[in-house]
């Protein structure tokens, strides 16, 4: 799931002040209270999506916000940096030199939120768990390579791997492993509702109305042993329908930080604006992209996806939609991330409707093309239609397609797009952990979070497996640098924009600088109220 050219602020996952802004309140939403945190991500039980806070089903950075905070993982990523450290865990690590076998200690003692004790036993069922039930919009595909987990005893637990996978230890850092009470948690079936059983640094309770949770309270677990040192008692998360009431609630006083959803103009705005509010700026990993049913007839042969990134001009959709608040993307592995290349710039060169028309005469298809591009309307933000708008002024001004565009919620979007009811479809991803690797198996191979029929055995069968035996991470690129040049030749999905991160805070309040980790994750645990 995120984005970047300058790579060191993010990987220090140091938010950087864009202005310290004077005038107005700073006793915040709640005086010495929680800490109130903004944001417009919406989290609703539907058919679909039976347990939006389930481990087992939950994909999407919003919800992992809420799961980082209420589970423990056995690693997870630190406050700054991209090695994970240990938390349920006192110590992990390979066991063998050819990364097959993984290692884990727990900490003693430890216990969950409704008191039942933690062990080994709950870590292996939790894993089975989500391996069993196999949700299909999920982040199962994270523990796809584990062939079985065996527990010695009550602390210790190891994994064994279907083939050298060195990126381990950044998988199970995520929610895809958090570890649930094997007693509270059915072992092959989803909860619905938004129940959380966990160890993490909080504990969760949460408001609904009409299926949909309006208000969220995390609060310090006083049980909680890990790595990481909660700087408040409490934090409420507080939802807004959209971003323009979510600033003037910050304004106000009446929340104290943001982060999701900010549009451009907001964030020109805060820069000037004296209201007590400061903004911070670090580059991001979040990425753009279109994505395609390599089986609709409409898109099928390969020639159309490529004359569509011929003609999109990217430098004017990060320019005209989104301002300084978003760059150019020209590969799936974004700039600030090892081994990222320009791989279509480097393929097709400027904006061409020319060389797209020869592409699409040489393999005799007729223009033009008529496609449905489909967005969601009320998931990364509100400059998404505009966005699209500009794509289909784009691809129509070219004479080579006749672009029709389909808007839907979220709620309906995910779960259509992984059955395969669109063509062509607007996407987002934030990292899982900051790796290449994390920017390109989830995309191909079987079990591909997009439900995506495209295959490349190249990609999944020689390239992935071949980086995942590089401990030193810069010895994996050249592998992604080729995967990546066979995107731009194939093309089944087509990178749009990569985002840099924002947050937005009362004067008042601490550690915002520390936010966001360096996979744009939320640390709410840094956020305290100043004196």
């Amino acid at each position: 799931m995120n984005r970047k050219t300058l790579v060191l602020p993010t990987l220090a996952g140091l938010l950087v002040p864009v202005l310290v802004a004077c005038g107005g309140s700073d006793q915040g939403a709640g005086g010495k209270g929680a800490i109130v945190v903004g944001t417009t991500d919406r989290f609703e039980e539907t058919t679909d999506a039976p347990a939006p806070f389930d481990p087992a089903a939950a994909y999407d950075v919003g919800a992992w916000n809420v799961l980082h905070s209420t589970f423990q993982t056995l690693l997870r990523l630190p406050r700054s940096g991209t090695t994970p450290v240990g938390d349920a865990a006192s110590k992990c690590g390979f066991g063998d030199r050819n990364s097959e076998q993984f290692r884990c200690t727990l900490r003693s003692g430890l216990k969950f939120s409704n008191g039942h004790a933690l062990t080994s036993e709950d870590v292996k069922f939790s894993i089975d768990r989500a391996r069993a039930i196999n949700f299909e919009n999920g982040p199962v595909s994270l523990l796809s390579n584990i062939d079985k987990v065996e527990t010695p005893n009550e602390l210790e637990v190891v994994f064994h791997l279907k083939s050298p996978d060195a990126t381990f230890p950044q998988k199970i850092a995520t929610p895809a492993a958090a570890i649930v009470d094997s007693e509270s948690y059915r072992k092959d079936k989803l909860d619905n509702g938004f129940k959380v059983v966990g160890s993490g640094p909080y504990t969760l309770n949460t408001e609904q109305k009409d299926g949909h949770v309006v208000k969220a309270v995390l609060t310090k677990n006083p049980d909680y042993q890990g790595s990481v040192q909660v700087q408040n008692d409490k934090v409420e998360l507080r939802f807004f329908d959209d971003a323009k009431s979510m600033e003037k609630a910050l304004t106000a006083g009446d929340i104290d930080i943001i982060n999701r959803t900010l549009l451009p103009e907001q964030v020109d705005r805060m820069r000037t604006a004296g209201k007590g509010v400061r903004l911070l700026e670090s580059p991001g990993q979040e990425i753009s992209y279109l994505a395609f049913n390599t089986d609709d007839s409409t898109v099928k042969n390969k020639a159309v996806r490529q004359a569509m990134a011929q003609v999109i001009d990217r430098q004017a959709l990060a320019r005209d939609d989104y301002g300084r608040t978003s760059d150019p993307l020209y590969s799936l592995v974004p700039s600030g991330i090892t081994g990222h290349m320009n791989a279509f710039s480097n393929r097709y060169g400027e904006p061409s409707a020319d060389k797209a028309r020869a592409i699409l005469r040489s393999a005799n298809i007729t223009s033009p093309v008529p496609l449905t591009l489909t967005y969601t309307t009320d998931h990364y933000g509100e400059n998404t239609e505009k966005a699209f708008k500009s794509l289909q002024k784009q691809l129509n001004a070219s004479g080579l397609f006749d672009i029709k565009l389909q808007g839907v919620k979220w709620a309906d979007f995910r779960p259509e797009a992984a059955k395969g009811k669109y063509a062509a479809y607007g996407m987002g991803w934030f990292p899982d952990f900051p790796d290449p690797d994390n920017f390109v198996a989830p995309f191909f191979g079987k079990d591909n979070f997009l439900g995506s029929p495209y295959r490349n055995n190249k990609i999944t069968g020689d390239l992935i497996p071949q980086s995942r035996q590089s401990a030193q991470r810069d010895a994996a690129a050249k592998f992604f640098q080729q995967a990546q040049d066979i995107v731009a030749d194939e093309v089944p999905v087509l990178p749009l924009w990569q985002g840099k991160q924002y947050v937005a805070a009362r004067n008042d309040v601490t550690g915002a600088e520390w936010a966001l980790n360096s996979a744009s994750e939320l640390q709410p645990w840094e956020l305290g109220r100043g004196k």
